[in-house]
């Protein structure tokens, strides 16, 4: 049977149903399938590389595999990393080889869910693909910088599937209403614009959800022979679910994007963001934990009250729970994203850390130490120590470095914030004269 033009019904979903027949039929995607661009001179090259299709579910992956197969006149197999292993490589290997030598005939082996193999069983690919016995098209939703071995990367083309656009996804919606042969063209339901627009934005990119909801409405409808409304929408599209996986590539990308706008004082943003990791199931406990580093590393001393801001948001998360924690978690957003900014907290660490990296064990000078034992009395611990209390505004010259680092300066206030006014106390500090008390 035709993997494209299986008989309607028969318990296939619309979504599979509606799988586009040729590249022509392929919506969105133009950054890869448009006149000149990458997919279009690799399937019109002699040797089709082997390809990593990375992008969100719904986006064409599985599609675009069968679709290349189809015009390579390639055998296509399709495996899915979930469920196979090194037997079913070894398998498929066996029966390429005998492929090709009985007729030339290209094998394509697809792999759906691709990250889910480990470094061992992304290894059993290597030789195969390198050799050519198998063009390889992997597909996944994570980053493969992260998921996929250097070796398997360099013998691969990584290509980046982007969500769909809500005009390309009402594109499909329409061409599925009025499809008779695969589609609900042939008994429609009537669904207004208004709704068939809705499906699309709900959808979030997804071609396969906005074809399943529009699926699921529609079957509701034809019970009782009624248009498609904002009930029977609901009703199809259950609770929104966010594309977000809490260790993947969506969950690195949006903390970046949380961080950044906190950091580039967009309150608006900021919340945006955090709304957009606990709506889809992230602890609000690891988005504290960032806020309680940021309120550090991005603000430090320019406002010292915004760590103390961000720990208790953090205790009051602990003490009231969600949903009434996002109250809180929202107002320490703003505070932060709002404060004066200075990253000299963080500077001025790196600053020490690369001067004890460097200088090792320098000795504590003697005038720092304590003598709690007459022998260290008698070698000078302490004698020569100036306590600032006994001078004015409780302050004196003096050196606390090791004697190899006197005069480095590993602090060096910003003017932003309540920095501005240390900076001004450090400067008139540093400009007294040194001197000595006689009360040692």
């Amino acid at each position: 049977m035709d993997l494209f033009t299986k008989a309607r019904g028969g318990g296939q979903p619309l979504a599979e149903r509606m799988r586009p027949r040729s590249l022509d039929e392929v919506v969105g995607q133009r950054q890869l399938l448009g006149e000149g661009q990458l997919l279009e001179r690799l399937l019109a090259a002699d040797a089709l590389p082997s390809l990593i299709f990375w992008g969100a579910p719904g986006t064409g992956k599985t599609t675009l595999a069968r679709l290349i197969a189809e015009q390579r006149r390639a055998y296509l197999v399709m495996l899915s990393a979930v469920s196979a292993g090194v037997a079913q490589i070894r398998e498929t290997v066996a029966e390429a080889e005998k492929r090709r030598d009985a007729t030339g005939e290209l094998t394509i082996l697809f792999l759906d869910e691709i990250h889910r193999f480990n470094k061992a069983q992304q290894d059993a690919l290597l030789p195969h693909v390198e050799s050519g016995l198998l063009t390889l098209i992997g597909a996944t939703t994570e980053n493969p910088s992260f998921e996929l071995n250097s070796a398997l990367l360099s013998r691969t083309t990584v290509v980046r599937l982007e969500p769909l656009a809500p005009e390309e996804l009402r594109t499909l919606i329409d061409r599925a209403l009025e499809d008779r042969e695969r589609g609900l063209g042939e008994n429609p339901p009537t669904v207004p614009d208004a709704i068939r627009d809705k499906i699309a934005r709900e959808a979030d990119g997804d071609a396969r959800r906005a074809l399943t909801t529009l699926e699921l409405a529609a079957r509701v409808v034809q019970r009782g022979k009624r248009p498609v409304d904002e009930a029977v929408l609901t009703k199809a599209l259950g609770r929104k679910t966010l594309r977000y996986d809490r260790a993947g590539d969506e969950h690195y990308g949006i903390i970046s994007a949380f961080i950044k706008s906190l950091r580039g004082s967009d309150p608006d943003a900021a919340v945006y963001w955090m709304a957009r990791m606990l709506e889809a199931g992230e602890d609000p406990l690891y988005v504290l934990r960032r806020m309680v580093i940021f309120a550090a590393e991005d603000i430090g001393n320019a406002d010292p009250r915004a760590l103390g801001v961000a720990n208790d948001a953090a205790a009051a998360v602990r003490f009231v729970g969600l949903p009434e924690g996002v109250l809180p978690m929202t107002q320490a957003v703003i505070y932060l994203a709002t404060a004066p900014k200075s990253n000299t907290v963080l500077t001025t660490w790196g600053a020490a850390r690369e001067a004890v990296m460097e200088n090792g064990t320098l000795p504590v000078p003697p005038h720092l130490r304590n003598a709690p034992t007459k022998l260290m009395k008698d070698m000078g611990f302490g004698q020569a120590y100036q306590y600032p209390h006994n001078f004015e505004g409780n302050y004196v010259v003096e050196d606390y470095l090791p004697e190899k680092l006197v005069g480095s300066r590993f602090y060096e206030p910003s003017e932003s914030g309540w920095e501005k006014t240390l900076k001004e106390r450090l400067a008139a500090w540093r400009q007294r004269p040194k001197r000595r008390t006689t009360e040692e």
